[in-house]
């Protein structure tokens, strides 16, 4: 089986990207793997804190080892947005194969001391680190930030030459949740052309990534939901840096958390007496994997990648 190192150089040989999915539950964790298993491609299955004391500590490695014994494709297990180093020593702990210390709301000096020593601990288990300069803005989960401050080229090699990090999250103008912006997206592909000019075997990360589909928006909206003026990342903005650009991992939690709702609403309210979940819960878990089969086939270009 490939591993997550063998992905790091070829995705950026190779032009294309891995779809780095968050899931809540088990049905989200099968939907994403099963979408994977039909494109046959390579999976990031991430977890943000809040997902981790949602699930519950003692539940992820179990899921996650039965997910990868069941689809039999190259799944990795990721942390999202670690915040402290106590909870990235936790995520390594349990074996996670990657974790993320996000300390960008931090001064440049703090945020590298932080994640050197995330490097460190997670380094002598053979974890990979994925850290983030510059701050998307955006509300998701425990993440929130009024406005983006677009990685500084110069100071990521810095950045990089000094922590050890094994991969790098960017900002150029992506933003967390369902309303990324007010008008047309701003995507600074300049910025990451220099960026990849001073750190160019680096892999990059961009978060912030969903497409927020103007189809499961109108689902929830006509069953009940509120959610006018939620706006994503254009999927040509998207393949774009898949193909042409150091993207090895794009974050996809978002339009996850839109398909299963979406689904949900729709079916309670074409069917009010039911009170099986598990009826609706197929369902949801159907439309989940063909999004994401959908996503990596046309959008992250990793089909048969495996």
């Amino acid at each position: 089986m490939k591993t997550l190192k063998f992905y790091y150089k070829d995705c950026l040989k190779n032009g294309y990207s891995i779809g780095a999915y968050n899931f809540i539950n088990l049905e989200t964790l099968k939907a994403i793997c099963e979408g994977c298993k039909r494109s046959k491609s390579p999976v990031i299955v991430a977890v943000s804190e809040g997902a981790l004391e949602y699930i519950g500590k003692n539940y992820i490695r179990p899921l996650f080892d039965s997910a990868k014994k069941e689809y039999k494709i190259p799944i990795f297990l990721h942390l999202d947005h670690g915040k402290s180093f106590e909870i990235c020593k936790q995520a390594v702990d349990l074996g996670f194969d990657s974790v993320m210390i996000d300390a960008s709301s931090l001064s440049f000096e703090e945020n590298i001391k932080l994640t050197k020593k995330v490097v460190n601990y997670a380094h002598k288990h053979n974890i990979y680190v994925e850290a983030e300069l510059g701050v998307l803005a955006g509300i998701e989960d425990n993440i929130k930030a009024e406005k983006n401050i677009y990685t500084d080229p110069e100071k990521a090699k810095e950045f990089v030459e000094k922590t050890g990090c094994d991969t790098l999250a960017v900002a150029i103008g992506t933003s967390h949740g369902a309303y990324k912006f007010k008008d047309n997206p701003q995507i600074r592909i300049d910025i990451l052309e220099q960026i990849e000019q001073k750190i160019p075997t680096t892999p990059l990360v961009l978060h912030g990534a969903s497409s927020v589909p103007e189809d499961f928006v109108q689902i929830i909206n006509e069953n009940g939901g509120n959610l006018k003026g939620a706006k994503g990342i254009t999927e040509n903005i998207l393949k774009k840096v898949s193909v042409e650009h150091h993207i090895y991992k794009i974050n996809t939690d978002t339009d996850i958390r839109l398909c299963y709702m979406a689904t949900l609403r729709q079916k309670l309210k074409e069917d009010p007496s039911n009170f099986d979940i598990r009826k609706i819960n197929k369902v949801a878990m159907e439309e989940i994997s063909k999004y994401v089969e959908y996503k990596n086939k046309k959008v992250f270009c990793n089909s048969g990648k495996i």
